[in-house]
């Protein structure tokens, strides 16, 4: 399927991608999307990448008994393998997205894609509590350099036609490693050993970087993104309203996810979780499926729809669920609201931002990480002053401003007419 390459040039706010003018101009040495089709091949690496991401990060919550034990620290200790990941995301995503802006795509994919290799075999290795923190930090930061271009890479990978479904193929990782990903490796660690999981990441990281070499097209780095620093970005209309809804529904959602276990036992329901968890993940897929047809034009419905979805799954967690069905519903309405949100978010973002796409998508990475790392800690903190009951309670409250911010930003940052790129 050849096409041409090109250098992105600036343009106004509010546009995707590159101008026509420069994608005609390009040099035509690599290989890009055909006019009517997705690159399903190179889309689908990148969404294993998400996957890996997204799966190295969360591995330890279903493995923290064993890990504790090997490490000789308590769980709770355990745990802080979780934040101090998403503490290295969100710390080095900004600079190192600035530092790496005129890097070729696929070689700074490659890179953090090793990254993981290296950080998840010392993990898997390492029988020292500081050594762990280390390397859990390390994959950190290859976090924050993936998520930094994941999105914007599908984007560009895709017809201007197609671009937010590229995205949401590309976001398919995600659901996938919560619902899949962390229940699969919390049965090989107990099959097998922890660290067994963890070896495991890192053959398939090994793989997926042959995958990559092999079938995923370059794209250049981007010239404008040191003259286009975060603050800038920040000025843009639509940029700060986005983020704020980033920062605060990914705070809501972590709270509830990352003590759902926790939530389920006390219900009576913990032998369930990974039902309940397969409920929420292959809602979640279907959601990004409707999201990746539907995005072009119903933006904005989106958006509103996902969050009164999870909005009313916390209602039926905080009231009702002393029953097994409510619970099962509300895992349903919870993955069919929330598995579309990442691609609304940077898809949102991008549009926004225009110009300043590559920083507004550095901060929304950060203000992610940031939400991931506090909602762990506040969750904890809830659950010892109130208890499990609070988990849901504090979801459906932070969810009230996000709707508000959500139905707020009609004219920019989520408008109720989306004008991309021609």
């Amino acid at each position: 399927m050849p096409a041409t390459t090109h250098a992105d040039t600036p343009e106004a706010p509010g546009t995707l991608g590159t101008s026509e003018a420069s994608r005609e101009a390009a040099p035509q040495d690599t290989p890009g999307p055909s006019a009517d089709r997705l690159p399903l091949p190179a889309l689908l690496a990148l969404a294993t990448a998400v996957f890996v991401t997204s799966l190295t990060e969360t591995l330890p919550a279903g493995l923290l008994p064993a890990m504790s034990s090997d490490l000789g620290v308590g769980e709770s200790a355990a745990g802080q393998t979780v934040t101090v990941y998403a503490l290295g995301t969100a710390l080095t995503a900004i600079p190192l997205a600035a530092a790496t802006a005129r890097w070729p795509r696929k070689r700074l994919l490659l890179a953090s894609m090793a990254g993981f290799a290296a950080a998840n075999t010392v993990t898997a290795l390492s029988s020292a509590y500081t050594l762990t923190m280390v390397a859990r930090f390390v994959a950190g930061i290859a976090a924050g350099l993936a998520w930094a271009l994941l999105a914007g890479y599908a984007r560009r990978l895709a017809p201007r036609h197609l671009e937010g479904r590229a995205v949401a193929v590309a976001m398919t990782g995600i659901p996938l490693a919560l619902s899949l990903g962390v229940p699969a490796g919390t049965f090989l660690g107990q099959a097998v050993n922890w660290q067994t999981a963890f070896l495991v990441m890192t053959g398939l990281t090994l793989l997926l970087l042959a995958w990559i070499a092999a079938l995923v097209p370059d794209r250049p780095g981007r010239e404008h993104f040191a003259g286009t620093p975060v603050r800038a970005a920040l000025r843009v209309p639509g940029v700060l309203p986005v983020l704020a809804v980033t920062l605060v529904f990914v705070l809501a959602h972590t709270i509830l996810y990352t003590y759902i276990a926790t939530l389920l036992d006390d219900l009576g329901l913990g032998d369930a979780t990974d039902t309940v968890l397969l409920v929420f993940g292959a809602a979640s897929l279907l959601s990004i499926w409707l999201v990746g047809a539907l995005i072009h034009r119903r933006l904005r419905t989106l958006m509103v729809a996902g969050t009164l979805l999870v909005a009313v799954a916390a209602t039926g967690l905080a009231l009702w669920a002393d029953s097994a069905s409510v619970v099962y519903a509300a895992a349903a309405l919870w993955g069919l609201g929330w598995g579309g949100v990442p691609t609304l978010l940077q898809t949102s973002a991008g549009d926004a931002a225009g110009d300043a796409a590559d920083a507004a998508q550095a901060a929304l990475v950060t203000l992610w990480n940031a939400a991931m790392a506090a909602g762990g800690m506040l969750g904890g903190l809830l659950f010892g002053l109130f208890g499990a009951g609070a988990f849901a309670w504090s979801a459906l409250v932070l969810l009230v401003p996000v709707l508000a911010v959500v139905l707020a930003a009609r004219t920019h940052g989520f408008p109720a007419r989306r004008t991309p790129t021609a």
